[in-house]
């Protein structure tokens, strides 16, 4: 087991919500190390995601129905052809992957709740030049049983080894769905880079279960990241009042809501049977009280290298960056709170190829931050 490192945040330095634009670059200390927290873009609307490109560029969603690149410290304007989006409450556009072969196809993927509303896959080609731009948008999933709620869409994207994409949607604000196996909500999805179903899948067949599900019982994942330490899956999901859940979803099976939880209703009663039952998978780490989870990334870098094979953890109504120990087998052994109060809501974690960290927030007036040495 590796031991905790701290990194704790001086006061003095910390970033009030409302001051980030201002201050364009702090000092932080991080624990007997010095790191830097630097504004790299800001007046995002309620910025997603962030993806990194192989030139050093990234692509930001925004929810309202916008994707940006940001290189050498510029945004672009909006690229043209990105689809609508049903932009109410939750929902809009949200997260945005590039496929194994991006550097010569150009071919991305993103998720958005589609007008109806429901949560969708599409993919497109990037076009870079002096008029960045989506062509040949093409949906290749799209939820059924769509209804209006504006709760719980989702959903973040993953492109394993093999190509195939994992995505989750929520439970749509109604709990039972996510138990229901002819329902796409409250789910991790498996679908081929063109929307068709992987041999492989568990009900790949579509007659015990919907043929894209890969694992059910889930309530609204929106972290999610391929592992290269346990060469697997893992997400982590939003709990109600308490049981944020971290899992690594396997095949098939069930991972309990809103049958098993360790948090409770909103009104404070009990969830389903309590915190566990026969058929029903464990999380590997959950938060009671919620911390309300965001994306997800796990750490590997030469940068932070008591950090390497953790998992970084988005929060939203907490405010931070959750560090989640692992041991060298991928074991969860503890966690550390970082980066408490000092940037808003962190919507999004990712690791940079150069071992740095950014965060992006999701406020109306949204910043990317990059954390460095």
């Amino acid at each position: 087991m590796k031991p905790l490192h701290t990194f704790a945040l001086a006061a003095a330095v910390q970033f009030a919500a409302a001051g980030i634009a201002e201050a364009q670059t702090r000092n932080l200390q991080a624990g007997a190390y010095e790191a830097q927290a630097q504004v790299m873009a800001s007046g995002l609307e309620n910025p997603w995601a962030l993806e990194f490109l192989p030139d050093g560029a990234a692509l930001i969603t925004e929810r309202p129905g916008r994707i940006r690149i940001l290189q050498n410290g510029a945004l672009s304007q909006p690229l043209k052809g990105v689809p609508k989006v049903f932009d109410s409450g939750q929902g809009g556009l949200l997260d945005v992957a590039l496929a194994n072969d991006f550097a010569t196809s150009g071919t991305i993927y993103i998720s958005f709740a589609e007008p109806g509303a429901g949560t969708a896959i599409a993919r497109a080609t990037l076009v870079r030049g002096d008029a960045p731009a989506l062509q040949n948008m093409r949906t290749i999933f799209s939820m059924d049983k769509k209804t209006r709620s504006s709760h719980h869409f989702g959903s973040r994207i993953v492109v394993a080894p093999d190509g195939n994409l994992f995505f989750t949607i929520g439970d749509r604000g109604d709990r039972p769905r996510a138990q229901d196996f002819g329902d796409h909500a409250g789910a991790v999805l498996r679908i081929a880079p063109d929307g068709s179903i992987p041999a492989d899948n568990p009900w790949a067949d579509g007659r015990d279960a919907l043929a894209e599900l890969w694992s059910k019982g889930h309530r609204n994942p929106q972290g999610a990241v391929w592992d290269p330490l346990t060469a697997s899956l893992w997400t982590v999901e939003h709990g109600a009042r308490g049981g944020d859940e971290i899992n690594q979803p396997q095949a098939g099976l069930n991972y309990g809501w809103p049958v098993i939880s360790y948090g409770r209703h909103y009104s404070g009663f009990k969830i389903g049977v309590g915190t566990e039952a026969e058929g029903y998978e464990q999380p590997l780490f959950y938060w009671d009280p919620s911390i309300a989870p965001g994306g997800m990334d796990v750490y590997d870098g030469e940068m932070f290298p008591e950090w390497q094979g953790d998992l970084l953890v988005g929060a939203l109504k907490a405010q931070l960056v959750a560090r989640v120990d692992r041991d060298e087998g991928g074991n969860v052994v503890g966690e550390e709170r970082l980066f408490e109060g000092a940037f808003g809501r962190i919507r999004d974690v990712k690791v940079a190829p150069d071992g740095a960290v950014w965060l992006v927030t999701d406020e109306s007036n949204g910043a990317v931050i990059r954390i460095s040495r």
